[in-house]
């Protein structure tokens, strides 16, 4: 690998909305920074389905004072990937793709070694915003490894004219059931719960529940997966074991952080249900001196509780400590 050069004021892991908000604001403050992204620009949105519609308004997604244009209240996965790539050009951000964080270590200097597959970087600060949505939730269910079994959606296109079991209730789960009974799939759904969640959307609520009301989509509550297999799966229900003919699964049972990557950074979790990382909540900094969490890694498995609205403001808080730190250095 190059050699490293002289070390960076932050170095942030994740280049989605969250990492290009911190970067933003150390644009602003002037310091020396990067920001690393394994995969595209905001590489979670690049990959929800192509139809998908946001819950939040256009204006509370804004960023860096950038205006976010979209046709109707609630922005598409379109405008959104057009949005964030206006933020790039207009702050002139200096982002790298397509080159995934290996590992990274503290030197006895307490600068921090961050090793990538193209090169390595030294850095005085980390500000890691990884996300959540590149790891799904596995059934852990003979057969979830089969061709057949999707744990991410694209679009209902490859499903027409075929027998899909949908996993899930929340938000994706019904989109993706919706989308792909409107376009000729014969759609199934095996839901844990007793009804449809609670949470979901508002213009997609009665139209789920209607369709299952009516039978056009056949659903199973209280129910889980049992087992699939190349042409059937079979499910657990309240009536005993239903076996089912089965072109497909698309297992919509949400997504979490990437702990494994984490702890191989060194972050240490709580010893609760959630997962939480070890945090100060007033500076976000982790148990890694110096290293700051920011986004819905936040929440550990509770994922549900952060979302880009409610986390625009990590990046200031996440500059003014390394801006701080850096002016007591300099004093």
């Amino acid at each position: 690998m190059p050699a490293i050069t002289a070390p960076l004021d932050l170095l942030i892991i994740g280049a989605g909305p969250t990492g290009l908000a911190i970067a933003i604001e150390a644009e602003r403050a002037g310091l020396r920074y990067l920001v690393m992204e394994k995969g595209v620009l905001v590489n979670s949105i690049f990959r929800f389905p192509a139809n998908m519609t946001f819950f939040s308004t256009s204006l509370n997604l804004e960023i860096g004072g950038v205006p976010f244009i979209s046709h109707v209240d609630k922005p598409t996965r379109r405008e959104a990937l057009e949005y964030y790539r206006r933020i790039l050009e207009s702050w002139k951000l200096k982002v790298k793709t397509y080159e995934p964080v290996l590992g990274m270590e503290r030197r006895s200097d307490g600068i921090y070694e961050v090793k990538a597959t193209k090169n390595s970087y030294a850095a005085r600060h980390v500000a890691i915003a990884t996300g959540f949505y590149d790891v799904p939730r596995l059934m852990h269910v003979p057969g979830e490894d089969l061709p057949k079994v999707k744990h991410f959606y694209d679009e209902a296109h490859p499903y027409v004219g075929q027998k899909v079991l949908v996993v899930g209730a929340a938000n994706s789960a019904c989109d993706v059931a919706l989308e792909t009974y409107m376009k000729g799939a014969e759609v199934t759904m095996c839901i844990r719960e007793s009804g449809i969640y609670e949470n979901v959307k508002y213009w997609i609520r009665p139209n789920i529940e209607n369709r299952i009301k009516e039978g056009s989509i056949r659903a199973f509550f209280n129910s889980l997966v049992k087992e699939i297999r190349p042409q059937e799966v079979v499910l657990s229900t309240p009536d005993g074991e239903v076996t089912l003919e089965n072109d497909f699964v698309l297992a919509m049972t949400g997504y979490q952080p990437d702990f494994v990557f984490l702890e191989k950074l060194g972050i240490e979790f709580n010893a609760d249900e959630c997962r939480s990382p070890v945090m100060d909540a007033e500076t976000f900094e982790s148990n890694l001196t110096g290293v700051y969490l920011a986004g819905v890694v936040q929440a550990g498995l509770n994922t549900s509780k952060l979302f880009i609205e409610n986390t625009r403001h990590h990046g200031e808080v996440i500059v003014r400590e390394v801006v701080r730190d850096k002016n007591a250095l300099l004093a």
